[in-house]
């Protein structure tokens, strides 16, 4: 690293590779300290760090990233242009071809995947956003290697010659390459001559790609965009025959989008510098309805984004170097964010995560929390106090200094600088964005963004080209790749774990299933008396809360059409059945945000429950609380429950919109 790197942020992204690196919740803090070969009060000062800015979360003593971590990912898609209509048109390519679709970049000699399109199948054949395999194991790979110079070549005879792919390329199956297999040097001649390159069994036995580059203005492959299938529906040559006329048509279309956008170059290699306006990118993402999958969510219509407000470079210039240096108003010493403070390197005064069983904990245990467990408890309280927003609710771990505040010593706040750094390139269009305007972004002094930039270089993040800045894929590798897989009941479970340990009673997710309901997650606790319900079961919608909730969240056209399609039957004295009335209740829901049920579906049996929204603001599940009726007025049991439930729809929400951006999130 050099000499002005951010240690604590070199520190903090070694953590994070080590984390994306292992099984889900396979890795405690010991171990990160025998896999990185940091001090064991470091990590715990990074992952106390990594907890409050929503990065990790502690299950007990296991460690777990979050889906919020794909905010840094998002960065680099953000900056390669990857917009809602690109994601759209490769999913109805997919649909087109029925196979699964992919679009790949170079990164360094290797190649990185960065959409997909995937079909569901029992045979499944997809690679993961974020994933990178090396370029003589896949279709990308000889199109990639046609641009190599001679340095580039030897790089990677001098890895091949290694036998270090496994290591270097953990998605690649542990199966060696077919004997007999074309080199890369006798691919990169075909596609040369064929303008596309094919994959015959290359990556394991079965499987077969086909790949057309997508060019840039100047004749730069910008991106590969491939076909995916198995040998049992085509054979190699076939699939080609099958799918290349397409390919090519969908390629000059895109290579058509890359005109108009300025598309950034992907490996990192500098492009010939072009204007931009420094503004960050609207988010692309949210939640949306994939074409011909209606349980699917990703990639809804471009939203603006928190940071839309970025100032463009020639504002940013404008100004004197005094207001420069002094634009982030942060206290002097701040400057030095990245050498290592006394305190941080005091092993007595370290957090320990291991004592913590990432629960929230009753209110008398507050003050004897870890400070990684307080720091994922305050984000929580944050979003309950909030509430949510457009975006998301608003979240004060988002201020390093205030974070830093709370948690003295144990938060680092150099880590949570140069991460926002990191995100800031999401704005990074075209050739870039120069010091002024991400030091402006983040609210950095420019001496200390500089520093992160450095560090983010240094580590294969970033590359400049003169003034501009701008993110690499390598970001992806950051646990991008296996969060992307997520579904959105992994993805609420957690949410729905804390929520029943809050309020002592079980806890449910549920998405829409024509006129049911159907369980899609669920965090049961241990009672005497308990509800007993199973992700998988359906009920009516029109009887249950959750079924209110989403149901109000349809058009009412919709709305009616399904009440119509399974006309309401008393399943209790209780149920509302009239028509009239139930309009009148589902209005009231999509009024109030809310909806309750007492004694409607079971006798005995109460719900409340609020939706979940996707980015475009649309009710795509819901989320309940169920419990025995009791004596208690219901509205007791209302307003006992709807503040636990909104904050704990609003965490699920956050994580939905970031990881559906540039993601398609299964529903169920």
């Amino acid at each position: 690293m050099p000499e002005e790197s951010v240690r604590p942020l070199e520190r903090g992204l070694a953590v994070l590779r080590a984390l994306a690196a292992a099984e889900p919740g396979q890795l405690r803090a010991g171990d990160l300290v025998r896999a990185t070969g940091l001090a064991r009060a470091t990590v715990d000062r990074v992952v106390t760090t990594l907890a409050r800015l929503g990065y990790v979360r502690l299950r007990g003593q296991q460690l777990h990233l979050t889906p919020r971590l794909m905010e840094l990912g998002n960065a680099y898609l953000a900056a390669s242009g990857l917009t809602g209509e690109v994601a759209a048109r490769t999913a109805r390519l997919a649909d087109e071809l029925d196979e699964s679709v992919s679009l790949a970049v170079p990164d360094g000699d290797g190649v990185r995947f960065v959409t997909q399109a995937a079909r569901r199948r029992a045979m499944s054949v997809a690679f993961r956003i974020g994933d990178l395999l090396p370029p003589e194991r896949c279709a990308p790979g000889a199109l990639f290697a046609a641009t190599w110079d001679a340095e580039r070549w030897a790089a990677w005879r001098e890895r091949v010659a290694t036998g270090s792919a496994q290591e270097a390329y953990p998605a690649l199956p542990p199966a060696p390459a077919p004997a007999g297999a074309p080199d890369l040097a006798e691919r990169v001649a075909h596609a040369r001559r064929s303008g596309w390159a094919l994959d015959d069994q290359l990556i394991e036995p079965g499987l077969i790609a086909v790949a057309v580059p997508v060019r840039d203005t100047t004749g730069q492959v910008r991106y590969a965009l491939s076909t995916v299938s198995h040998t049992s529906r085509h054979t190699a040559q076939g699939l080609a025959e099958a799918v290349l006329p397409r390919l090519r048509a969908e390629a000059e279309h895109l290579a058509g989008l890359s005109e108009t956008e300025s598309l950034p170059v992907a490996d990192g290699r500098a492009p010939a510098l072009e204007a931009t306006d420094g503004r960050a990118l609207a988010q692309e993402g949210g939640v949306g309805r994939a074409s011909g999958q209606k349980d699917i969510v990703g990639r809804a219509p471009a939203q603006n984004a928190a940071d839309s407000r970025t100032p463009t470079p020639e504002a940013a210039d404008s100004r004197t170097p005094t207001q420069e240096v002094t634009d982030g108003r942060v206290p002097a010493q701040e400057v030095t964010d990245g050498r290592a403070s006394a305190h941080e390197a005091a092993d007595s005064q370290a957090p320990t995560p291991e004592a913590t069983d990432g629960r929230t904990p009753a209110p008398e245990a507050a003050d004897n929390r870890a400070p990684a467990q307080k720091a994922t408890d305050s984000r929580a309280s944050g979003r309950e106090a909030t509430g949510p927003t457009a975006t998301g609710p608003v979240d004060p771990a988002a201020d390093p200094a205030t974070a830093k505040h709370e948690l003295g010593p144990g938060f680092l706040q150099s880590l949570a600088r140069g991460l926002a750094v990191l995100r800031a390139l999401g704005g990074a269009r075209g050739g870039g964005l120069p010091l002024t305007v991400l030091a402006e972004a983040t609210g950095l002094p420019r001496a200390t963004a500089r520093r992160c930039l450095r560090t983010l270089e240094a580590a294969g993040y970033a590359a400049h080209d003169g003034r501009l800045f701008r993110p690499l894929p390598r970001i992806l590798e950051l646990g991008h790749a296996a969060l992307s897989g997520l579904t959105f009941a992994e993805l609420a479970e957690p949410h729905l774990r804390d929520l029943a340990d809050r309020v002592r009673q079980s806890a449910s997710a549920t998405v829409l299933d024509g006129t049911d309901i159907r369980y899609v997650a669920r965090a049961a606790t241990v009672r005497v008396m308990s509800v007993h319900i199973t992700v998988g079961t359906r009920f009516p919608a029109y009887a249950t809360a959750m079924g209110r909730v989403l149901l109000a969240g349809l058009p009412e056209e919709e709305r009616e059409r399904l009440l119509k399609a399974a006309p309401p039957r008393a399943l209790t004295p209780r149920t509302v059945t009239d028509p009239d009335e139930l309009a009148r209740v589902l209005g009231r829901a999509a009024a109030e945000g809310h909806a309750t049920v007492d004694q409607e579906l079971e006798d005995g049996l109460r719900s409340v429950a609020v939706p979940v929204r996707d980015a475009a603001g649309r009710v795509v599940a819901a989320v309940n609380v169920a419990q025995h009726a009791g004596t208690a007025p219901l509205s007791r049991t209302r307003d006992a429950l709807l503040p636990a439930l909104r904050a704990t729809a609003a965490a699920i929400e956050t994580d939905l919109h970031v990881a559906a951006r540039f993601n398609t999130v299964r529903m169920s």
